[in-house]
């Protein structure tokens, strides 16, 4: 898959507490990104009930990915898991 393809998906980032999700939050009101907290997908799971929704993969690197336990993104179809560097 290319690059341009991931600047088209959604994402999910998986964070193991509540706090891990509120501190990745300030980063992205920092950055003023386009985000929502949203509930772990039922077909998913976490050790926490709530992730990161976001769309494209910019902002997740440019901020060494915000600390996320777990990346999934979403073909539209399936969540597919990816390895965050």
């Amino acid at each position: 898959m290319g690059i341009m393809d991931y600047r088209r998906r959604i994402f999910f980032l998986f964070f193991p507490t509540i706090h891990d999700v509120l501190k990745a939050e300030k980063k992205l009101k920092t950055e003023r990104a386009d985000y929502e907290l949203v509930h772990v997908p039922c077909n998913l799971s976490s050790d926490c009930g709530v992730c990161i929704r976001l769309k494209g993969l910019g902002i997740i690197k440019k901020l060494g990915g915000l600390g996320a336990e777990t990346c999934y993104f979403y073909d539209g179809k399936t969540y597919n898991k990816l390895e965050i560097e």
